[in-house]
């Protein structure tokens, strides 16, 4: 079905509208419909497509060039967010003919753009859409579509004849699937190659989520993060988009997934706090995974009431928080906001296109499952903490290294204590680190580094080697005290940094246990040296949200933010000051506010050293 699409004011593309503070929130009203909301995507793409039909190749996006940008996947991009326009729009609109003639110019314009994998895939997917909407012959040019029949292909990152992904992480593999799927819906091919990335695609998935079924991001080195939990999701989405019936084995991993997602939900619309790429794509993650979820009744009746509000505040988030109306953009690298190389400002136009295309096509999901213009229920906070566990534990991978996602939801607070980190190039990056995270208490820094370690031991060796506690980790285990919970866990080696793999260090060993209470969050590391160990220093930092920092001997006490106090013990001396900007201490959704930073000088380790630490908030 087709819906009009709010008319745009000529004067509205040329005025800069008043920038919505940082902050907004919709707390104290109600959460619209998911629709409602959505539809605010639609003049935003408008806008996005009139500005390249009008600048083109000079397109400036907030400074930024934003059709040079070196994005390999933004012609798909672009093909996707007028072809979103498009089939949204009725027969008779009076805006559809010159569209048409926009789409078939902007193809031209990208046609000779490099596109890769996701882009080729967002581009067919496009077309796709536009043939089953009648519309593909008059938005694409005879000899244009040519060439992209020649150009959309899967072959260009899988190798022949042994189907194995070129230089490429393994959810790539859902990415070929869906491309050689689609084209052979195009007419362009058969359905051989589509069958066997299918199998290939589904034995990875088995052979390296385990018996858990979470999809490790690398080839068994574990490292698991948001889309080690989308992943299911979105198999499920290319099944349901082709035609193909979505099988009890993928339904039953999406449950699992969705008992994450919905562990994980906080009523403010935030999303996954752990690992890279997050800001408003570990919101959008959510949608995908509760819309799928809903739409292939995975969900109870119940469930899915909560988990459509829960969408629809994530959607209201998106348009208030995310979306800046002074940029006529998202907004994922201004206002203390810090994301990955890989979503750098210079992709701007590609990050605008690719998010509202998430949030219109899980918005259709839903309006499948029956939820389009429904009213959202406003007790979603009541229901969160009286439905879903206070703690929850759900293992991904357990054998020589274990890795595992701790939910602790507390005064409002969801604390997603992430024990994911291995593999190559992302382990001594801190979204990644064996942390509590939670929105507006601790966060990871995207593309981090290892300099400013958050609240992770620093042993910086006489020899100049460098130690933290991050990837090595063993025996992961829960209980439960009365009102308090504890995760503990061990490791036979230290990670010794500077390389882009962790390397593991044996000549310190740590027993980590976290206990959980109402209010406070302690770690406790117990160090054990293999022999007398000379230490040039130990350091530790804590980029903290809160305001207003006094100290008194090794606690620091906040006057504002929802931590209060953190207390470290084991390290000589702590000191506080305000972080001013620094970009070392920026999260995804915002500026840190105090650095905290604690040490001891040069000593021998000869017995066991014991360091810990407590945040307390209200």
């Amino acid at each position: 079905m087709r819906h009009a699409l709010p008319l745009l004011a000529a004067a509205a593309l040329l005025a800069v509208p008043v920038r919505v503070p940082i902050h907004a929130s919709a707390a104290t009203t109600a959460t619209p419909p998911l629709q409602r909301s959505v539809e605010q995507a639609y003049p935003q793409l408008e806008f996005l497509i009139q500005k390249l039909v009008k600048e083109r190749e000079g397109i400036v996006m907030d400074g930024e060039k934003a059709l040079n940008s070196k994005d390999k996947f933004l012609p798909g991009k672009i093909a996707t967010g007028l072809a979103d326009l498009l089939v949204h729009l009725p027969a008779n609109d009076p805006r559809l003919p010159g569209m048409l003639r926009d789409y078939a110019d902007l193809a031209d314009l990208t046609i000779g753009m490099n596109n890769e994998s996701w882009g080729i895939y967002y581009y067919i997917g496009a077309l796709h859409r536009l043939k089953k909407a009648g519309l593909l012959e008059k938005a694409v040019r005879p000899a244009t579509l040519e060439r992209l029949r020649k150009q959309l292909d899967w072959r260009s990152f899988v190798r022949l004849p042994s189907y194995e992904l070129i230089d490429l992480p393994t959810n790539y593999y859902g990415v070929a699937f869906s491309i050689a799927r689609l084209r052979m819906l195009m007419g362009w091919e058969d359905a051989a190659g589509s069958e066997v990335l299918l199998d290939r695609m589904l034995k990875h998935y088995a052979k390296y989520s385990g018996e858990y079924g979470f999809s490790d991001e690398t080839d068994g080195q574990g490292r698991f993060d948001r889309y080690s939990i989308l992943l299911s999701a979105e198999i499920c989405e290319r099944f349901i988009e082709t035609g193909l019936e979505v099988t009890p084995e993928l339904k039953a991993l999406l449950r699992k997934s969705a008992d994450v997602a919905l562990n994980s939900a906080s009523a403010d619309g935030t999303g996954f706090t752990m690992g890279r790429s997050l800001g408003p794509y570990g919101e959008t993650a959510m949608l995908e995974i509760l819309s799928t979820a809903a739409y292939l009744d995975v969900l109870t009746p119940q469930e899915k009431e909560y988990a459509y509000a829960y969408s629809a505040r994530i959607a209201e988030r998106y348009m208030a928080f995310w979306y800046q109306p002074g940029m006529r953009s998202v907004d994922m690298w201004n206002d203390g906001r810090r994301t990955d190389a890989y979503r750098g400002k210079h992709r701007i136009l590609g990050e605008n296109f690719s998010l509202l295309h998430q949030l219109i096509a899980t918005n259709e999901m839903w309006n499948r499952a029956g939820m389009k213009d429904v009213a959202p229920r406003q007790d979603l906070a009541a229901w969160l903490e009286r439905s879903r566990p206070k703690f929850s534990l759900t293992r991904f991978a357990r054998g020589e290294h274990d890795r595992a996602l701790a939910v602790w939801r507390d005064k409002g607070h969801v604390f997603s204590l992430s024990l994911i980190n291995g593999g190559q190039s992302q382990h001594a990056n801190s979204p990644y680190y064996p942390l509590p995270f939670a929105h507006g208490i601790v966060s990871g820094v995207a593309d981090s580094g290892y300099s400013h370690p958050q609240l992770m031991p620093k042993f910086t060796l006489a020899d100049g080697s460098e130690l933290i506690a991050t990837a090595f980790m063993k025996n992961i285990e829960a209980r439960e005290q009365g009102s308090d919970h504890t995760v503990s866990y061990r490791q036979d080696a230290l990670t010794r940094l500077g390389k882009n793999v962790p390397v593991a260090d044996p000549r310190i060993r740590v027993e980590t246990k976290y206990t959980l209470q109402p209010g406070a969050i302690t770690r406790t590391d117990r160090y054990t040296p293999a022999a007398p160990l000379d230490v040039a220093k130990l350091t530790l930092e804590f980029g903290a949200f809160s305001k207003g920092a006094t100290v008194e001997g090794n606690k620091v006490r906040f006057s504002d933010g929802a931590a209060q106090a953190f207390e470290v013990g084991g390290l000589a001396t702590c000191s506080a000051r305000p972080a001013a900007g620094d970009a070392a201490w920026q999260a995804p959704y915002g500026q840190m506010n105090t650095v905290v930073s604690c040490a001891s000088g040069a000593f021998s380790m000869r017995e066991p050293l014991e360091v810990s630490w407590t945040i307390r908030y209200q």
